[in-house]
């Protein structure tokens, strides 16, 4: 089950399972031209977030609701003790934003794993897995600097900015995935081989992998979207000391075309880091520029699979929650805008989002099972800077593929590995319903909401 717990406080997620949704059924496509059936699951390994990351005694007391002893075993509040110092001006304001939404963090969290709890989920006990966590190195960033030399396609020839992922032939050799959006409109997930390496593409989804200047194939694709989610790369200190992956000046954020690709009414969502800087940028900047009304904030809080925060709570050096901006995009071209807000569904305010989180970096939770009421039963969904794909939306990023490698799954065979001829009519489709009734196989381009 994706959602395991759904109250007036938030949700808890089964981050695995909203992964594994759409691949219970995948078709391995073969150079000589010959499907076969496997299964694919995520490696469980990636969610094995055992302990927090603080000493076992402060552990127990978020049990008790009391965070006090918390402070005391942060490695930067003992650090702070031994070099006393004045506050800069964003540490003063993170430590106002942070004493604003304890509260709301602590009980909310407390609640919620309560009742997860009580369904045997957060318990701690779990089929330890003891392999190594994959290691795959991504050159997709790269490819896509290099991709830069390749002529764009012309803005008249809009149709031949989609391609399919399998040709008629059942090859995937001449897909050009830099300067077209590439679409898997199958019922099933594909596990093929692009660039070289293989990739598992969910069910009805469509992607580009592109750099930050070459989203025109995007915006000629001719899609508006009811929902935009994105993980901006912003700038800090650690993304620069790791090289983990590049980081983008906020001010760039206002050059994304979201007025071009958002529907009126656009539910916009995007995380943001921890530094008040950024969030008063979403809040007050970058929101206001596309027109974009702020409507709500919510926040991811992570625990491990014991039900703890995996920072504590009241650390200065790192906290267990990431926020999330929603807003609504409010097109002034629009006639039917102030009509079509009646039928609006609210967005509640200061609402949790908890679960495992990846020991991947920058792995988010997919949101669409918990941002399903509030976008419509047939919401087309796009992702920007998007690090993997998600059965029924439309993503786009620089690593758009990465975690759809196929070292991140574990890939079994469910037919004894007999081959299946191209267009094989006996094939069953995955179940990938979207947005509305159960069984329903979903049109392109829909959010699938599939657990």
């Amino acid at each position: 089950m994706s959602v395991v717990v759904g109250s007036a406080q938030g949700w808890v997620l089964d981050a695995r399972s909203l992964i594994d949704r759409g691949y219970s059924r995948c078709l391995r496509l073969r150079d000589n031209n010959q499907k076969s059936h496997v299964k694919c699951r995520f490696k469980r390994q990636c969610f094995q977030m055992l302990k927090s990351h603080y000493s076992v005694s402060a552990s127990a007391a978020v049990d008790e609701g009391n965070t006090d002893v918390l402070q005391e075993t942060d490695p930067a509040s003992k650090k702070r003790k031994r070099k006393h110092r004045e506050l800069n001006q964003g540490e003063i304001d993170s430590q106002a934003f942070h004493e604003e939404i304890r509260s709301v963090v602590l009980e909310g969290t407390k609640s919620l794993v309560d009742s997860a709890r009580s369904l045997g989920y957060l318990t701690g006990v779990t089929d330890t897995v003891t392999e190594p966590l994959p290691s795959h190195e991504s050159s997709l960033a790269a490819l896509c600097e290099m991709a830069k030399e390749l002529p764009l396609v012309d803005e008249g020839e809009q149709e031949e900015c989609v391609q399919l992922l399998v040709a008629e032939d059942g090859r995937t050799s001449h897909v050009d995935l830099f300067s077209r959006v590439t679409e898997n409109g199958e019922d099933w997930a594909m596990v093929a081989t692009l660039m070289g390496e293989e990739y598992v593409i969910p069910p009805h989804t469509a992607f580009l992998l592109s750099d930050f200047t070459r989203t025109q194939p995007l915006v000629h694709y001719g899609r508006r979207f009811d929902l935009i989610v994105m993980d901006p790369p912003w700038e800090n200190k650690s993304v620069k000391r790791s090289r983990r992956y590049g980081s983008l000046p906020s001010s760039q954020l206002k050059r994304l075309p979201v007025p071009t690709l958002a529907s009126p009414n656009c539910l916009v969502v995007t995380w943001v880091t921890n530094r008040p800087s950024h969030l008063r940028f979403v809040r007050d900047e970058l929101y206001p520029h596309w027109g974009v009304e702020v409507v709500a904030e919510w926040f991811w809080v992570k625990v491990t699979t014991s039900g703890q925060f995996v920072f504590p709570l009241d650390s200065h050096h790192k906290k267990p929650y990431e926020v999330l901006v929603l807003g609504r995009y409010r097109s002034t071209a629009d006639n039917a805008t102030s009509s079509s807000r009646a039928s609006e569904a609210p967005v509640e305010n200061q609402r949790l989002i908890v679960s495992v989180p990846s020991a991947l970096h920058s792995q988010k939770p997919s949101l669409s099972e918990v941002l399903k009421p509030h976008v419509g039963a047939e919401a087309k969904c796009l992702e920007l800077f998007a690090r993997s794909l998600q059965p029924g939306w439309t993503s786009w990023g620089n690593e758009v593929l990465r975690f759809q490698h196929t070292s991140y799954f574990t890939l079994t065979p469910t037919d004894d590995g007999a081959e299946v001829p191209r267009g094989d009519a006996a094939v069953e489709p995955t179940a990938t319903p979207a947005m509305s009734s159960p069984g329903q196989a979903p049109p392109p381009h829909r959010c699938s909401t599939t657990d």
